[in-house]
């Protein structure tokens, strides 16, 4: 046991002087290590999204932060909607004003409220709006330069020259009032918007100056926040809807669709629209009072007051056909002087053998 122990010490004592030689020669080697593992300034902000050449919204902190955001893109026919309230409001706001009125969508994108909120520029009139089918609200932004343009046009401003805009005061009643008819006719351009997918009625609940008293849903929830531009010649402005996602929950499923009718291959809209017309077509029904086979050369043979006999008797249920389609029976009598058929059965359809 002793001489094992010797030889052990030994070989300790032979490659200490060999790894004290190998760390001389390479002295940088454990420098070189911990370097490789600190982080210089770019790459420091680089990772908490401070880069300039990069969105600072989509990488770094900033991206791990918005991850639980929804994409407004993932509701594709949100901008099949919001493109029908451009036309619609083109038309609606012009014969409100009866001036010419050009409606754009800037934007359609998704916001934090309570970021959207904070963002808002005063004055402004937020308006408040429910969704009575879907239980739930909505926020109308009218920014100030909308406003006093609005009042001018419906007060009689003329063309041409800009809205005087006088900060720093609260908005009049009547400023109010004439804004609450627009937000309205908005609020009716917007439920038709919605109609093709499924009717609702966004109806006015209020109108406040303060954002913290609209608030509609938690800071952190995601909305949907769409940007209108709306100009009237020289003046103009901005309307912003706010919608939260929790609001359309209950159409999410529609709104998923590329296009409408995409679901099951079905197209739900067209189909409830064509059962409709068809309803109101009309169609041509024939009562066959009788039938008989006749040679031609019988045919030829007839002459003015000739008679025909059928086996067809006063109690017999005729056939009411439309085409070469039976449709009904029924007994034959007489209403008002004309002969009348009283329908007392429906004929079906006989399923034609499908052969090979």
């Amino acid at each position: 046991m002793a001489e094992t122990e010797l030889k052990e010490e030994q070989k300790i004592e032979e490659a200490l002087p060999e790894a004290m030689t190998s760390g001389e020669e390479n002295p940088d080697a454990g420098s070189e290590n911990d370097d490789s593992q600190i982080l210089n300034q770019d790459e420091i902000d680089s990772l908490l999204g401070f880069d300039d050449e990069m969105d600072g919204d989509n990488v770094g902190v900033m991206a791990l932060i918005n991850s639980a955001m929804v994409n407004y893109e993932r509701l594709p026919m949100l901008d099949v909607v919001f493109d029908r309230l451009v036309r619609l409001m083109s038309t609606s706001l012009r014969n409100l004003t009866s001036d010419n009125v050009e409606v754009s969508l800037d934007q359609v994108s998704t916001v934090r409220f309570g970021d959207y909120m904070n963002s808002i520029p005063l004055p402004a009139m937020l308006s408040v709006f429910k969704a009575e089918e879907w239980d739930n609200h909505g926020l109308m932004v009218t920014d100030s330069a909308l406003i006093y343009s609005i009042v001018d046009v419906l007060l009689g401003g003329r063309k041409g020259t800009p809205a005087i805009r006088i900060e720093g005061r609260p908005y009049t009643t009547i400023e109010s009032k004439l804004v609450e008819r627009m937000v309205q006719v908005t609020l009716s351009d917007l439920s038709s918007a919605f109609d093709p997918l499924s009717p609702v009625s966004f109806n006015l609940d209020r109108i406040e100056t303060n954002p913290r008293f609209a608030t509609i849903t938690q800071a952190g929830n995601a909305c949907v926040l769409a940007r209108l531009r709306i100009d009237m010649g020289d003046r103009g402005g901005r309307i912003e809807v706010v919608i939260p996602y929790a609001t359309l929950e209950p159409i999410r499923e529609l709104l998923l669709q590329m296009f409408m009718g995409e679901k099951f291959g079905r197209d739900s809209i067209w189909e409830n629209h064509l059962t409709q017309e068809l309803y109101q077509t009309d169609v041509q029904l024939q009562a066959v009072l009788g039938e008989k086979v006749v040679a031609l050369d019988d045919i030829l043979n007839w002459e003015v007051g000739t008679q025909i006999v059928f086996n067809t008797f006063v109690d017999d249920e005729l056939e009411i056909r439309c085409g070469d389609v039976p449709m009904f029976r029924g007994p034959v009598g007489q209403k008002l002087g004309n002969i009348a058929v009283k329908i007392d059965k429906y004929v079906q359809a006989q399923k034609e053998d499908d052969t090979l």
